[in-house]
């Protein structure tokens, strides 16, 4: 009768006696752990050794003995994976992944039938964008895990409002620049989160507030329902010489619709919109939009991600300062 049996995992131990050292030096070395003091040869046996085999280190008994996952997970909302993200994304991890951490990502589901990844993995550190519910918090501090960013405990640091209103502040100020005292704000139903939107708009608000100009109004506008065309063509009678748009897409979406209502841009209608994607200079005409480095946003995160766990410096460096504007034909 055949052997069915699966086959037996390799184990710590196995690596020890292959590469002949300790079952501890095997730790040591693939565990990264600080302080301890391997020869470089005797780090290229153990590793060598582990490959041969197809030793992989087993997480959960590796959290169990140290009291560390070496896992660090952002929580999404129900994003697309835009380049913008995909970038955020991508330079966190690598900065993560130099300090010997890994960056796993959650998507929060909207149906709740689905266990949230930290009650799985038990992640060192849980941070994201938004602020989680009192339901999340308390599912997290259940799983034992003490650092959680933002901290439900405090308000939101400054890089984060900063982040937000940064480029919001320009888009404004350049219109005003521009000779438009009559500006609106322009997004879409489609925008994921909705918060972001709204924070933005908050944002934009404010600085025309403090320029003394009228209340920025909110209007929905997209392409494929024609609100953009109806949009466009009600701010024409209403005497708004201003678009501040929530990103590019939004913005192309006003100017293209004005462009078909017969509006000049810029000569009666400026736009601008956010995030400086590939869109905004391939379009026609090309779009003035705001540049904004979320590679470095990306970095930011890992870097308080690090301070948090290891003692690692504060970064001083502030999300507003990766903000600026990129001017083109639509202002």
């Amino acid at each position: 009768m055949s052997d069915t049996s699966t086959p037996r995992r390799p184990t710590a131990t196995d690596v020890a006696r292959e590469a002949g050292v300790s079952r501890a030096t095997v730790g040591f070395v693939l565990n990264h752990t600080p302080g301890k003091t391997i020869s470089r040869t005797t780090s290229e046996r153990v590793r060598d050794a582990a490959v041969r085999l197809g030793y992989r280190p087993n997480s959960a008994a590796r959290t169990l003995a140290g009291g560390r996952s070496r896992i660090v997970l952002l929580v999404l909302p129900d994003w697309p994976m835009e380049h913008t993200l995909r970038d955020y994304v991508e330079e966190a991890a690598l900065v993560l992944e130099d300090a010997g951490y890994s960056l796993v990502t959650h998507t929060r589901g909207s149906g709740g039938r689905v266990r949230p990844l930290w009650e799985a993995l038990h992640p060192d550190f849980v941070f994201g964008p938004d602020r989680f519910t009192p339901d999340e918090v308390a599912s997290m501090r259940d799983c034992g895990i003490a650092r959680i960013f933002p901290d439900p405990a405090q308000g939101e640091p400054a890089d984060i409002s900063l982040a937000v209103s940064a480029g919001p502040r320009l888009q404004v100020q350049h219109l005003y620049d521009r000779g438009c005292r009559n500006l609106a704000y322009a997004t879409w139903d489609a925008v994921r989160p909705p918060f972001l939107a709204e924070a933005r708009h908050s944002a934009a608000r404010a600085h025309a507030h403090s320029l003394g100009l009228p209340p920025l109004g909110l209007r929905n506008t997209d392409h494929r329902d024609g609100s953009a065309d109806r949009a466009v063509r009600e701010w024409r009678d209403t005497g708004v010489t201003g678009v501040v748009a929530f990103n590019d897409e939004v913005a192309a979406a006003v100017a293209g619709a004005a462009v078909r209502a017969g509006i000049r841009i810029p000569g009666e209608l400026s736009v601008i919109g956010h995030d400086d994607t590939p869109l905004a200079g391939m379009f026609v005409p090309a779009l003035s939009s705001i540049r904004f480095s979320t590679a470095a946003l990306g970095r930011l995160f890992a870097d308080l991600a690090l301070y948090e766990l290891d003692g690692h410096p504060l970064p001083r460096r502030r999300a507003a300062d990766n903000a600026t504007l990129v001017h083109r034909e639509s202002t």
